[in-house]
């Protein structure tokens, strides 16, 4: 079993001071993370993730070593911190994202979700480690619209083993109000030199 802390009694943290103030601090946070991506969305070339550990590559992925996902473009959210069995992405829900009804679709939802899921447990895995979703479960508890400029999702890890790896999320607004939560089972497997 891969040693890694265990986060399941700890709960997310809560937004610091005011809506608007934590609304102004992920602005901030937001922009200097963007003033270091690359400015093309692509995929790591296996060289630069080779031999190094999961938070290797996340570090490398926010200091604007290895371009940012092609999803997080094309869905407005991105990586705002990593920590080993920790990682928060943030997004906006905006009008392009909404289903027929005039609200966020539940796939944005999923979406920003599994990312946090999956990429908390990357944060934890030792070189030589991949990992893919077996099973992504989202709660989503109420409505977003663009009303809500930004969201995040705080990803932990609960259980990192040779072959299984668990993760619980929360999406929350700059209010501390939640909007949906979601677990996953990540297969853990080698990866090839």
């Amino acid at each position: 079993m891969i040693s890694v802390r265990h986060f399941m009694n700890t709960p997310p943290a809560a937004p610091d001071g005011s809506p608007a103030d934590t609304l102004a601090r992920w602005h901030a946070e937001e922009a200097a993370v963007r003033a270091r991506l690359k400015p093309q969305p692509g995929v790591a070339r296996r060289e630069q993730m080779t031999g190094k550990t999961g938070m290797a590559v996340s570090e490398a992925m926010l200091a604007g070593e290895v371009p940012p996902a092609p999803i997080g473009a094309a869905m407005d959210f991105l990586l705002i911190e990593v920590e080993p069995g920790r990682a928060v992405f943030q997004g906006r829900p905006g009008p392009r994202f909404y289903n027929p009804l005039g609200t966020v679709h539940g796939g944005w939802y999923a979406t920003l979700l599994d990312s946090a899921l999956g990429c908390c447990i990357h944060a934890a895995l030792p070189a030589g480690k991949g990992y893919t979703t077996l099973e992504l479960k989202v709660n989503m508890i109420r409505a977003l619209t663009d009303k809500v400029p930004l969201v995040r999702a705080e990803g932990r890890v609960i259980h990192l083993g040779g072959q299984t790896a668990t993760a619980d999320a929360r999406l929350v607004g700059p209010d501390g109000k939640l909007y949906a939560h979601g677990s996953t089972t990540c297969l853990v497997f080698p990866v090839p030199d």
